[in-house]
């Protein structure tokens, strides 16, 4: 079952990222799909080898347990329309 998620990315990243899944004839979704699977699973082999593009999209950064992510998109969006 497909489920939607929501993801907040540097803009730079995202165009970077269209462009790549466009030239791979292959769905944004797809390769970040493939991307956490290959990140969740050892064992088990993905349709395709993750290009070294989308493994550099993850930061490794880890967020404090209290981080009150909805607050921080809201701040975000309020700063945006200003």
């Amino acid at each position: 079952m497909d489920t939607k998620l929501t993801l907040k990315l540097n803009q730079e990243v995202i165009e970077k990222a269209k462009k790549y899944a466009s030239s791979k004839k292959i769905s944004l979704s797809r390769i970040i799909e493939s991307y956490l699977q290959s990140l969740t699973t050892e064992e088990e082999k993905n349709d395709f080898e993750i290009s070294p593009f989308v493994k550099s999209i993850s930061t490794g950064i880890s967020l404090p347990d209290d981080f009150d992510y909805k607050k921080e998109y809201s701040d975000h969006l309020m700063e945006k329309y200003k």
